[in-house]
């Protein structure tokens, strides 16, 4: 469930990329993640690199870094965290507990544009030793040398580029006019209006909830067919009234219903289910009909 850019990285870097399985719940296991290790030892690999994620893009699945990070530090692996969208909600102390093992990490990632109120595009790394990346792109040309050299953060041996963008101003433009509080009652406003869609859709014996609900996402689908909830997201799409976008894991394909905007209160919640209810009746109608 490692999100299409680790992918892309592989594709730049030139290495072999292992995709591994997850559990019931969408988790990827410290012991699967070992099993995998010792596979490609005995092909003769050298697995260097591991991605957790907290919140997958798919399920907002969270793996269990305790498990993952041991394995990562005995294999001498760099453990690097994918936590795009659900990071954002790590200002809130009651979501924390996902974390546990964050310790063990060696870099973390998350995208203020994408839960903190912030303009597109602001992502964030974390590192917690950046001596390697330093040393990867230090290229020092006379021409590139000055009197501060070594006394400031140079942020031109972190990147590929010399030049980057003041990102953090737009970021800390937000921290400075909603505050802690402020952004922590935005992150639980979506989530309780996620368990509020949650609720709805178990309240619906049609319908069936994929993964678990933690944050603002809630997977769901009609209980089916692929093809069946295909159908009816396009109904639900082509109709123009509310927008879902599909996922597939392990062979399920299920809808996302995202809480994200700014303006989102339990009214939408409720306006969306209905679009959704009339959406089911309409595509269930047409398939007993072809039946």
């Amino acid at each position: 469930q490692a999100h299409s850019s680790v992918e892309r990285a592989g594709l730049i870097a030139g290495i072999k990329l292992r995709q591994l399985e997850v559990d019931e719940k969408y988790k990827l296991r410290g012991d699967t993640l070992a099993e995998a290790i010792r596979k490609d030892k005995e092909e003769g690999l050298i697995p260097f690199y591991a991605v957790a994620a907290l919140g997958t893009t798919g399920s907002c699945a969270f793996d269990p870094l305790d498990e993952i990070g041991i394995v990562a530090k005995r294999e001498d692996m760099w453990l690097h965290v994918d936590a795009a969208y659900a990071g954002s909600a790590f200002i809130c102390p009651e979501f924390r507990y996902l974390m546990k093992g964050i310790e063990m990490v060696d870099s973390f990632n998350f995208s203020p544009h994408k839960w903190m109120l912030t303009n597109y595009d602001c992502s964030v790394l974390w590192l917690q030793d950046p001596t390697y990346f330093q040393n990867a792109f230090n290229v020092d040309p006379e021409f590139l040398k000055h009197e501060m050299q070594g006394l400031v953060t140079d942020y031109r041996h972190w990147q590929i580029p010399l030049g980057r963008r003041f990102r953090s101003l737009k970021l800390w433009f937000v921290l400075r006019l909603y505050g802690v509080g402020n952004l922590q009652k935005y992150i639980r406003s979506h989530v309780a209006q996620a368990h509020e869609f949650e609720a709805l859709v178990l309240s619906d014996p049609r319908f069936e909830i994929i993964g678990e609900v933690v944050m603002g996402l809630v997977c769901f689908r009609l209980k089916g067919s692929n093809e069946l909830n295909k159908a009816f997201i396009k109904k639900i799409n082509g109709a123009g009234n509310i927008y879902l976008i599909p996922a597939k894991v392990k062979y399920t394909y299920f809808l996302r219903f995202a809480v994200c905007s700014r303006f989102s209160v339990m009214k939408d919640i409720q306006y969306s289910w209905k679009e959704i209810e009339l959406r089911a009746n309409e595509v269930l109608e047409e398939q007993s009909i072809l039946k």
